[in-house]
């Protein structure tokens, strides 16, 4: 009797823990959903101050700062890439099994929402020692979207703009930092780390404009999405956790990471280059929509 009060009050914190971490996020999600809608905010400029100016600035003083070590955080750089690849391999026979376009839905399926949603939970969840962790695995899904995801829609890899983003110039000067020992001068990362603050709730209050936005297009494709991206991702997560022996830790923040849903940055690459953008945003907003019930359950299963 008493052990099975134990387990009840176990599953109980357990519980609230995991409303903690995901209410926030969202609560802002909703915030920018119905501003969205209410009054249709033009994005534009607040997004590019983002990713030029604000994202950049976290990355940098998480990569340069005395936290960050570069050996530490291989492990989900590389368990990243396998995560976003293996779930492109398993997603394409899915498609052509099912009559859908892979072109329409491997991208989705691959390149999760770890920018938007991700690394506020991740930081949520574990805390400042994850920033590391967290940003590296955004710059492998933004390297790799650019990449990888362009040459799957078009057949060809615009790899010279890569280096033309803010976001990896930071990148590459806070690894350059890091590793040559240099101090920054603590107020220079003081400001750094103000500017990078704003973006974590900006990136999250932006998902939720932008979904208030999009349209729902074919619904079949967008359910199938939306559940293959997280279940995908926690599948290769867990395998290359167990098979790679990472530490406990590390297995932690990579199933959370596969088990994101499809990132908004999808719909923009498929209106890009004209790619059915109307199932590419059905999978976006069904699966952000899922996210309710799979990033908890990674949870409940991780904690």
């Amino acid at each position: 009797m008493a052990s099975r009060i134990l387990t009840q009050k176990s599953a109980y914190f357990m519980l609230l823990r995991i409303i903690s971490i995901v209410f926030p996020i969202f609560l802002i999600v909703l915030v920018g959903y119905f501003y969205g809608r209410r009054h249709r905010p033009e994005m534009l400029a607040a997004n590019r101050l983002n990713m030029e100016v604000f994202l950049p600035a976290l990355i940098f003083s998480a990569l340069a700062g005395k936290s960050f070590n570069l050996a530490d955080n291989l492990p989900s750089a590389i368990g990243g890439a396998v995560v976003v690849i293996g779930s492109g391999v398993l997603a394409w026979p899915l498609a052509r099994l099912l009559g859908y376009q892979p072109k329409t839905l491997v991208p989705p399926v691959m390149f999760n929402n770890v920018g938007n949603m991700g690394l506020p939970l991740m930081l949520l969840t574990f805390g400042d020692q994850a920033l590391g962790a967290a940003v590296v695995l955004v710059l492998v899904v933004t390297l790799l979207q650019f990449s990888l995801g362009s040459w799957l829609i078009t057949g060809r890899s615009p790899l010279s703009m890569l280096w033309r983003e803010p976001l990896f110039v930071a990148a590459a000067l806070g690894v350059s930092v890091s590793l040559s020992g240099i101090v920054v001068w603590a107020p220079l990362m003081a400001a750094s780390k103000i500017l990078g603050d704003i973006s974590l709730g900006l990136m999250i209050f932006a998902l939720g404009v932008r979904l208030s936005t999009a349209q729902l297009g074919a619904w079949g494709i967008g359910v199938v999405g939306a559940i293959a991206t997280p279940l995908t991702g926690m599948l290769i997560a867990w395998l290359f956790g167990e098979l790679a022996g990472l530490s406990r830790n590390d297995q932690d923040i990579l199933f959370l990471f596969g088990a994101l849903p499809p990132a908004v940055s999808n719909f923009i690459f498929s209106e890009r280059y004209n790619q059915e953008p109307d199932k590419v945003a059905s999978i976006v907003i069904i699966g952000n929509a899922s996210a309710l019930f799979f990033v908890p359950l990674a949870l409940a299963l991780r904690l």
